[in-house]
């Protein structure tokens, strides 16, 4: 990592009436916490942001009586805004201003779920890229027709504008801004200390069709974690059967109920997360990465790349692998 890519960034964390404390809680463990001892410098530096004392939270859980106010968001490299749940309530005029201000000066600003509609009634995301929790999707779009909305992601990086889908993609935003501002290794240390995935493959579509059950005696998770440890073999639906002790379409049907996706589906989502890792760690060459992966070529590789992630290995590599 380069000495000048260490600088430390300053973040603002616009919490105001009914906050949501979980998004509030993962900005403040990933931009708030010192990290110093572990890496050596100082990545963030963060200040909650008020628009008055005593801002109460979500439900009246609790009072928040923060540091900073709203003159605090002029200084910052990143404004976030967090989830507010009652989105057909208009965001507070100050706030909108301020965020648009901070904007206008070149910070990046990010919408963590619902906090999406405040870029949007600030006017930051006509005809740009953007998400927001599913439930909300229809109800986005009807009050703000000239966004390209993304449903189905986990977050959206649009350059300076960021927004996260429902909850706990905060993290995953987070986690994404770490590796951009400071890459893969320093992105991995914190998503370690989270005990959280550095980078997780999907997007919200796979928690709405279909949630997990709960685990049963017969559960298929010592075949997936076998699985899990052969993806580098020429793994088929009738192997994994066998494991199981299954018929294949007995298999088939039971993985499609307990995982909520086709093996083949989740097989290839596996290889993926196994490529990214083995990238992000300095591998290089994408026909070595394919084969140790199970992707096959890297011709494939680049193929799945693109349709699982929306950017080629290269690209991908040029975001995430760790300095060398």
């Amino acid at each position: 990592m380069s000495k000048g890519s260490c600088a430390t960034r300053t973040v603002a964390l616009i919490v105001d009436e009914h906050s949501n404390p979980f998004e509030v809680g993962c900005a403040t463990e990933i931009f708030g916490i010192s990290r110093r001892d572990a890496i050596g410098f100082e990545p963030y530096t963060l200040t909650v942001v008020t628009p008055r004392p005593g801002i109460r939270m979500r439900d009246g859980l609790f009072q928040v009586s923060a540091p900073g106010r709203l003159s605090d968001v002029e200084s910052a490299d990143l404004v976030i805004v967090p989830n507010r749940p009652a989105v057909q309530v208009p965001s507070r005029p100050a706030v909108l201003r301020a965020v648009r201000r901070a904007h206008e000066r070149g910070a990046r600003v990010a919408g963590l779920c619902t906090g999406a509609f405040t870029l949007a009634e600030a006017g930051l995301l006509d005809g740009r890229r953007a998400t927001v929790h599913w439930q909300l999707a229809a109800e986005f779009r009807r009050r703000f027709p000239a966004v390209r909305l993304e449903p189905d992601v986990l977050f959206v990086d649009d350059g300076d504008v960021l927004t996260s889908a429902g909850s706990a993609a905060a993290l995953d935003l987070g986690l994404h801004v770490v590796r951009r501002d400071f890459g893969a290794e320093v992105a991995n240390h914190v998503a370690r200390r989270l005990v959280f995935a550095a980078v997780r493959n999907g997007g919200q579509r796979q928690f709405v069709e279909q949630p997990l059950p709960p685990p049963t005696v017969d559960s298929l998770a010592p075949v997936l974690e076998w699985a899990s440890e052969h993806l580098r073999e020429r793994l088929t639906v009738d192997d994994l059967a066998r494991r199981a002790g299954l018929t294949p379409g007995t298999f088939h049907r039971r993985f499609r109920r307990e995982v909520g996706s086709t093996p083949v589906e989740w097989l290839t989502a596996q290889r993926v997360a196994l490529a990214c890792r083995l990238i992000e760690q300095g591998a290089s060459g994408v026909e070595s990465v394919a084969h140790h992966a199970g992707l096959g070529t890297g011709a494939h590789l680049r193929t799945v790349f693109r349709r699982s992630l929306g950017v080629s290995p290269s690209e991908y590599a040029r975001r995430f692998a760790a300095a060398r």
